[in-house]
C-alpha cells in the first residue's frame, strides 16, 4: 500500500473491499457517489478485470458513471435495470438503527432512487460517521430553482416546530453560483446539529412545495459496514441483529493502488 494513502483512506478502502464480496456473478448493482463509494467502484472494477466478474452497474451520479466505466464496469440506467439486487454506497453519517444522513457529495436525489429500487442496501464507511443523534453533518434538501427562497423560506418555517438544536440554512455554491445538482435543481443545506425524530423530520420536509427530496435515508439501509485504518472491519446487520468483526488484507490489493499512480 502506497505510504500516502492516509489512515482515512485506509479505513474506507477496508470497508469497500469487504462490500464488494456480497456481489455476485450476474448481478445488477448500484453505485453509490462519494470517496468511499469510489474505492467500492475501483474494487469492483478489478474483480471485473481481473476475475470476470460479470455485473451490470447503475451508478448514483454522473461522476460515478464516469469512473464506472473508467474501471471496466458496464452500466445502464436504471429505467434499463429496473430492479437492482444490491446498492452500496457510503454516508455522511449513520446511527443505531442505520438510519443516514446522505448527499454532502450533491447526489441525494439519485442515490436515495436507487437505493429504494435495490433489494439490499449495504453502506460502507469508516468510524468517524457514526453518531448518536444525526445532525451534526448539515441535511442536504434538494430543492428545484424556481422560488427556491420561498421553498427555502417555508422549510425553515417547519423546522421551529421539530426538535432540532439548530435552524441555520445555507444555499451551497459552486463557486460564487449555486450549486446544481445532476437533475438541475439547488441544494439547501439545513446546519441543525442535533435531530430528535428523523423519520418526522424527513416526512415534514417532503411535504414542502418546492423540495424535491431530502438526505434522511430512513428504513433503507440493511447493513453498515465500518473499515479501519488497520485493516479490521465491523459488519452490522440491522435485519440479522449481527455484529461481526473480520480483518482485510491490505497486500492482496496490490492491483487497486497501481491503478491510482
Amino acid at each position: 500500500m502506497p505510504a500516502e494513502l492516509s489512515p482515512i483512506d485506509k479505513a474506507k478502502f477496508a470497508a469497500a473491499r469487504r462490500a464488494v464480496d456480497f456481489v455476485e456473478d450476474g448481478m445488477k448493482v448500484g453505485l453509490g457517489t462519494g470517496s468511499t463509494a469510489a474505492w467500492m467502484v475501483r474494487c469492483l472494477g478489478e474483480l471485473v478485470r481481473e476475475e470476470g466478474l460479470r455485473i451490470t452497474g447503475v451508478p448514483t451520479s454522473s461522476r460515478t458513471a464516469d469512473l464506472a466505466r473508467q474501471v471496466g464496469i458496464p452500466v445502464v440506467g436504471l429505467d434499463e435495470a429496473k430492479w437492482l439486487d444490491l446498492t452500496i454506497d457510503g454516508a455522511d453519517e449513520f446511527d443505531a438503527e442505520l438510519n443516514l444522513i446522505k448527499g454532502g457529495g450533491g447526489a441525494l436525489l439519485q442515490e436515495k432512487i436507487v437505493a429504494t429500487a435495490s433489494d439490499r442496501m449495504i453502506v460502507i464507511s469508516d468510524a468517524s460517521k457514526e453518531v448518536v443523534n444525526l445532525g451534526a453533518f448539515p441535511l442536504p434538501v434538494e430543492v428545484v430553482p424556481f422560488g427556491w427562497q420561498t421553498t427555502r423560506a417555508l422549510i425553515e418555517e417547519m423546522l421551529i416546530s421539530v426538535e432540532v438544536l439548530g435552524r441555520q440554512t445555507t444555499l451551497r455554491l459552486n463557486g460564487s453560483q449555486p450549486y446544481i445538482t445532476d437533475e438541475g435543481n439547488h441544494i439547501v443545506d439545513l446546519h441543525l446539529n442535533r435531530i430528535a425524530n428523523p423519520r418526522q423530520l424527513a416526512t415534514a420536509l417532503n411535504q414542502i412545495p418546492g423540495v424535491v427530496e431530502n438526505g434522511l435515508f430512513i428504513d433503507i439501509c440493511d447493513m453498515v459496514i465500518i473499515g479501519g485504518a488497520d485493516g479490521a472491519v465491523e459488519l452490522r446487520d440491522i435485519n440479522a441483529g449481527s455484529v461481526t468483526q473480520e480483518r482485510i488484507d491490505f497486500a492482496e490489493d496490490a492491483n487497486i493502488f497501481a491503478d491510482l499512480d
